[in-house]
């Protein structure tokens, strides 16, 4: 099938823009998120419209939100042709995803997101993940080593455990840097975020949790037993075969849970 015109415009740093160019890449994320006519998809930054072609080509409905508005009029001319396309003038971070959904339907939410709002839009986007899919996001690649990082790796804290508590992270393929215009200064890489169907730690709220961690990671090179003074003492810790001595990187996300849940029921 032929490829729609897409269109042209200079990309702006301060909406920290990096139009994704290769064709390669753009092919090869389309097969990753595998788009199907009955599936409804969002995607948040399509900017000049390269992966919105690919995904529209598969017939499925696709809502984009874009916040520079002067690619609001060249991204509908170059779409609105297909019934299925709709198009919002807005912020990702303020905008109401469940306000798109039809039904008891489940968004897939992708996007080539800017490095200065991805980490805020995706704890955004875990908050509502009962009506998510799944989401496949183009991120700085230390940003995706941190969502997919594992205990006693450098990049295991706040987020990657907030992240796996709620959802299945995979790295797919890594990004260089030659494939976007301008070309950015960090490699980037394509990462998968599956909402689990049923929670993993169905007693754990995640509130206390969110607590928790925070505290836990505030000051990494300190131990449990500083950094989680004032939440939980360290007699409360060691009952649930902790050291207090030990530093927050080293805990998997089920004792991290068990913490979470120790403090909640501190509070009762």
């Amino acid at each position: 099938m032929s490829k729609q015109r897409t269109p042209s415009h200079q990309p702006r740093k301060r909406f920290g823009q990096n139009f994704l160019r290769d064709a390669g890449i753009i092919d090869r994320l389309e097969r990753a998120i595998a788009p199907a006519q009955a599936q409804h998809l969002v995607e948040i930054g399509p900017g000049l419209g390269a992966l919105t072609d690919a995904l529209l080509q598969s017939g499925c409905e696709l809502d984009a939100i874009e916040l520079d508005r002067d690619l609001v009029t060249p991204l509908l001319a170059a779409f609105s042709i297909h019934p299925n396309f709709t198009l919002h003038s807005a912020d990702a971070l303020k905008f109401d995803f469940e306000s798109v959904v039809n039904g008891d339907e489940q968004l897939r939410v992708v996007g080539n997101l800017p490095y200065n709002i991805s980490t805020p839009l995706i704890f955004r986007l875990l908050d509502q993940a009962s009506i998510i899919k799944d989401m496949h996001f183009m991120l700085q690649l230390e940003v995706v080593q941190r969502l997919t990082a594992q205990p006693g790796n450098k990049h295991w804290g706040r987020l990657g455990i907030m992240a796996q508590y709620l959802c299945h992270t995979e790295l797919l393929f890594e990004v260089p840097p030659e494939a976007f215009d301008p070309p950015p200064k960090v490699q980037s890489a394509i990462i998968r975020l599956t909402p689990h169907q049923s929670p993993l730690f169905p007693d754990c709220n995640a509130v206390p949790l969110e607590k928790v961690v925070k505290a836990a990671f505030a000051q990494r090179r300190k131990t449990l037993r500083n950094n989680l003074k004032g939440l939980l003492t360290n007699e409360v810790i060691e009952t649930i075969d902790i050291d207090p001595g030990c530093r927050a990187e080293t805990l998997d996300l089920s004792q991290f849970v068990a913490l979470a849940k120790q403090l909640e029921s501190e509070s009762l």
